[in-house]
């Protein structure tokens, strides 16, 4: 099947503002009248979630040990960050960094003197995103959706763009269309807010099971090297 690369321009920029302006209501239902897509991606999420919690638990203990052997603090992170439709939920992670007073306010860095030595090796595999799995068998994440941000990063970036919190008409994913677009870590300009914004609008309004099970296959791919562009198909 014929796929084509979805490119940012003017007029498609301008399009999405008149569907995030004008259109909420209108999104808002069209998600919600897709309730067999809905179920089965929780059945997904249920199951898949489960099977990784077991396989990681195995692990847990060495993981532990590596983390308080490696600086002192607690084995797991949590932080408030904002979900479906704005609900504020507790994210969980494996901590990474030194245990300091602005890991709720300042996102890491390139080259971050918070993160420990264990704590960089955790992030460049992704493994420190693994205890969000528990988000999803909580219900309050899904494998695949836009990330959910920090507060204080959620309204900085609605001073950027207004309608910004649009990104909240479906839960927020471990992984998401704009990371494999590439938009991953701290978003510092305005270009990087926009393009992750605009990739977070492009996949509620296609989110589907195959559009899913692309954004898995890539985020493996990502995780283990071996970098693809991931397309998409259709207007």
């Amino acid at each position: 099947m014929p796929e084509t690369e979805i490119n940012i321009n003017q007029a498609e920029q301008e399009r999405i503002h008149v569907l995030t302006f004008h259109e909420n209501a209108i999104l808002a239902r069209f998600v919600a009248s897709r309730r067999k897509y809905l179920v089965a991606k929780r059945a997904v999420d249920i199951a898949v979630s489960m099977i990784l919690l077991i396989v990681l638990t195995c692990f847990l203990p060495i993981l532990a040990l590596i983390i308080k052997l490696d600086s002192p603090g607690p084995v797991f992170f949590k932080q408030r960050r904002m979900g479906l439709n704005g609900k504020i939920f507790w994210c969980f992670k494996f901590r990474t960094m030194y245990v300091n007073e602005n890991a709720d306010e300042r996102p890491a860095e390139e080259n971050d003197t918070r993160v420990t030595g264990f704590g960089k090796w955790l992030r460049r595999t992704k493994i420190d995103e693994l205890p969000q799995l528990l988000n999803v068998m909580l219900g309050t994440m899904s494998l695949v959706g836009p990330r959910p941000h920090m507060l204080s990063d959620c309204d900085r970036f609605s001073f950027v763009i207004s309608s910004y919190k649009f990104r909240t008409l479906v839960k927020p994913g471990i992984t998401g269309l704009a990371q494999v677009k590439g938009y991953r870590g701290p978003a510092m300009d305005y270009e990087s807010i926009w393009n992750r914004y605009y990739y977070d609008a492009v996949y509620i309004r296609k989110a589907n099971a195959v559009l899913d099970l692309k954004i898995l296959f890539y985020t493996i791919g990502i995780v283990f090297r071996f970098p693809r562009r991931l397309v998409v198909s259709g207007p």
